[in-house]
């Protein structure tokens, strides 16, 4: 997507330990242009899956997967990474490794909003390891319902989260996927090279 790629090209920072900080439009400020032709876009990648259902990981997530939401005309539902006093009693929960943070968090959804037989997309801002789509499609089975397709807005090529979704059968669409961050500079992958 290539007003995705001119934004991080334009905006984003690297930052030592392969992070790619875009927090001016995507983690912290967020551009809502961009986040509704990207919402726009997971829509037509998985508008033959029938999706009922978008769940997405606080908070990063939510901006895209709400485009995406009303593009497809579903509801959204987030995965609370702490635990509130509105939400104690009747969840699903899984464990994830957090790549950036470099912490293990518990995430939690209620049981009252995703059920067998939903078609779910899972949306998420960053792939790097996998960890955080895999926590997002224990969730998705521990409810009955079906992990249609995995939407991340940036892929991190270099890292192994993206080639394992894609060997384990998952349909995974990556808006932008950065094939290097090598000397303060970010390096995109060819268009139709994804399998890498």
């Amino acid at each position: 997507m290539e007003t995705l790629k001119k934004k991080i090209l334009e905006h984003g920072t690297v930052l030592p330990g392969n992070v790619l900080k875009v927090d001016s439009f995507l983690n912290h400020q967020i551009d809502p242009v961009l986040m509704k032709e990207i919402g726009e876009e997971f829509a037509e990648r998985f508008q033959d899956k029938k999706i009922t259902k978008v769940l997405t990981l606080e908070s990063s997530g939510i901006a895209p997967s709400v485009m995406a939401g009303i593009a497809l005309d579903v509801p959204v539902i987030f995965a609370h990474k702490r635990k509130s006093l509105t939400l104690v009693d009747n969840l699903y929960t899984a464990e994830v490794y957090s790549y950036t943070k470099e912490t293990n968090n518990e995430i939690s959804i209620s049981k009252d909003y995703i059920h067998e037989g939903d078609n779910v997309l899972i949306i998420d801002d960053f792939l790097a390891n996998g960890q955080a789509a895999l926590g997002l499609i224990r969730l998705v089975e521990q409810t009955g319902a079906n992990p249609k397709g995995i939407g991340i807005v940036i892929e991190k090529g270099f890292q192994k989260g993206g080639e394992m979704l894609r060997e384990k059968g998952f349909q995974l669409e990556s808006l932008a996927i950065i094939d290097n961050l090598e000397e303060g500079k970010v390096s995109f992958r060819e268009e139709g090279n994804s399998s890498q």
